[in-house]
């Protein structure tokens, strides 16, 4: 065994983040069966299976790349699932895998994705804009900022991107794509700069991209569709684990895990008692060391939430 901490492992395609305080959440077993919603560049799979013998995960990941990915580790113990972790319960469920005893979720861009400079996840290079997660389907970042209406642009840069000044920034946008198309970073940023503040630049560009991407993925309704289906997909004493890495996904989890329901108040029986279907273990979110934040930037804004399904 290596004595490298978790978090300067696996950082040839994607470092995983709180490797170990995942590992250890999940509360292994040798004959468990769990799955991995988001599989990415496989590093929290590989370390999985580590710790199985007559046991099996299953990872879940709409991108082409992290299924070339999968293919490194093959194994009896192993099947990689190329689809929407929204689509959990149906692609379990057809497998004959149900239910498992634990699932991790790790939400977010892998290292690869934003390092790829033809994905157009990242401000740091120029490149198209698009930005889906299953490059093989769905609107792109450009169809959004070239066909939305301003309305909604104001709407998805509000809410998604928590922009200070979005029915600006959307009205900029609206009238920059008049007579031409926005296609790249590049132009993007051109098109914006009069919204962008001075002094933070890539935190504004950040949350800018950040709404494209939740859009053009669907990211907040597909992760209510996720965790509502871990009810039905943990047993009784099954882990659930989640990382997020900002405070719209990480509203979600919390609630969810705390109350069954993303918004609102826990609905009571005529007892008096709540019926949400799992026990919070992380009163509060588990954040990553100084030393791992040092060593890998994404892990700053981490937070990692756990629950056991309740019996």
């Amino acid at each position: 065994m290596s004595s490298t901490p978790d978090y300067l492992n696996d950082a040839t395609y994607h470092r995983p983040v709180m490797l170990r305080e995942c590992l250890e959440a999940l509360n292994l077993q040798p004959g468990g069966r769990y799955v991995d919603v988001t599989f990415g560049g496989g590093g929290h799979s590989a370390r999985i299976l580590e710790h199985l013998s007559t046991g099996h995960l299953y990872s879940f990941d709409q991108d082409a790349d992290a299924e070339h990915e999968a293919a490194k580790l093959a194994r009896p113990q192993f099947t990689f699932i190329r689809a929407n972790f929204r689509d959990l319960y149906t692609e379990l469920k057809a497998l004959d895998a149900l239910p498992v005893d634990g699932l991790l979720a790790d939400l977010g861009v892998s290292s690869h994705q934003f390092d790829t400079p033809e994905r157009g996840f990242s401000t740091r290079f120029d490149g198209p804009l698009d930005m889906r997660m299953n490059a093989e389907d769905g609107a792109t970042a450009a169809d959004i900022i070239n066909e939305y209406p301003e309305t909604d642009l104001h709407r998805i840069f509000g809410m998604y991107g928590e922009v200070t000044n979005a029915r600006t920034l959307a009205q900029t946008v609206a009238s920059a794509r008049r007579g031409q198309t926005i296609n790249t970073i590049a132009e993007l940023k051109k098109a914006i700069a009069s919204c962008t503040p001075r002094g933070k630049e890539n935190k504004y560009l950040a949350q800018v991209f950040q709404a494209l991407r939740i859009e053009a993925n669907d990211e907040m309704k597909a992760l209510q569709e996720m965790l509502s289906a871990t009810a039905q997909v943990l047993r009784p004493g099954g882990r659930l684990v989640v990382m997020s890495y900002h405070s719209l996904e990480d509203r979600l989890v919390k609630n969810f895990m705390a109350k069954g329901k993303f918004f609102g108040e826990a609905e009571k029986d005529l007892f008096g008692n709540t019926n949400q279907p799992f026990d919070v273990v992380t009163r509060k979110p588990v954040e990553a060391s100084p030393e791992e934040v040092a060593a890998n930037s994404r892990a700053r804004s981490a937070k990692l939430r756990v629950a056991v399904r309740k019996e």
